[in-house]
């Protein structure tokens, strides 16, 4: 079997879990963290929304901050040397992202109705 680098695929993947991504839009996040300690943290308490439901406009305006956040982080594994899955907490979320600001506008258009 060949990895997803092979064909030239990259993941965004984010350690323990996506939640994590949301908490560095809203905070600083250094330590380890459990995926539902995760889950509680990012959107019920820092954004005080109950459920899994998110409030895309609670996060948007935050994107490059978390962004940095995740980067830091990135940074901060490579200089200890550490990897997934020892990287909690880590997000790559922020590679997709600068992915996603380079496309032509073309493709980020609204498709025709």
């Amino acid at each position: 079997m060949r990895s997803a680098r092979v064909y030239g695929i990259s993941l965004a993947i984010s350690n323990p879990c996506f939640d994590l991504w949301l908490i560095l839009h809203l905070a600083d996040h250094t330590a380890f963290i459990e995926n539902n300690d995760a889950a509680k943290s990012g959107n019920r308490r820092l954004a005080r929304q109950a459920g899994s439901r998110i409030d895309p406009a609670m996060y948007m305006p935050h994107l490059s901050l978390a962004a940095d956040r995740a980067l830091a982080l990135t940074k901060r594994h490579e200089r200890n040397g550490t990897s997934f899955p020892d990287d909690n907490p880590s997000s790559t979320m922020y590679r997709l992202l600068a992915a996603i600001r380079a496309l032509p506008a073309t493709y980020c258009a609204e498709p025709d109705r």
